[in-house]
């Protein structure tokens, strides 16, 4: 009897253990859920936090190569307005430069000299870009040229230009100066 007592205490102390581990395991069951759920809604927000930091760094890059951009078109601008600029200084230097080139002299060395010096300033000119606007045979186009005179010529046609008071130039698209020619009919 005492035998059955003791299997019977025995089965309740088995019977407690195993419903205190079921307990225990349901405890730590529910703190394991707990857990993901906490962790879950932490990797919730930082996901969204690295969508928020992933976007601001995407726009923060397309703006940074947007003012790269700007950057480098205003600077490309501000060269050709100054080269402009020079260049417009030093073309009545060349005018005068040919004019003495073509000047009537009796020292042929002299003369030759001084075309020399004159061929040379315009190719200096050139390297900068400068190119000589097209005049005598042309349409008169007002971006271009200037008018000081018009004449009547039957054998010429509409707004075509016969002749050229002074040279304009142009770089690339912008007119450093326009031609003074004189428009025919």
């Amino acid at each position: 009897m005492e035998n059955e007592e003791n299997k019977i205490n025995e089965e309740n102390n088995n019977s407690e253990v195993t419903d205190t581990t079921s307990k225990e395991n349901q405890t730590t069951s529910d703190v394991t859920d707990e857990k993901n759920n906490t962790n879950s809604a932490e990797i919730d927000k930082l996901k969204e936090e690295y969508d928020e930091l992933d976007d601001r760094y995407k726009r923060l890059f397309a703006e940074f190569e947007n003012y790269k951009k700007r950057s480098q078109k205003e600077r490309e601008s501000i060269y050709g307005m100054i080269t402009g600029d020079v260049v417009a200084t030093m073309l009545p230097i060349m005018d005068n430069l040919e004019k003495a080139a073509d000047a009537k002299t009796d020292d042929e060395k002299y003369q030759e000299g001084v075309r020399l010096v004159a061929r040379q300033f315009r190719e200096a000119l050139k390297s900068l870009g400068l190119e000589e606007i097209e005049t005598i045979g042309q349409r008169f186009n007002p971006e271009f040229h200037e008018a000081v005179s018009h004449i009547e010529d039957n054998t010429k046609g509409e707004q075509e230009i016969v002749q050229e008071y002074r040279k304009g130039y142009k770089i690339g698209n912008k007119v450093v100066r326009h031609s003074m020619v004189i428009v025919a009919n």
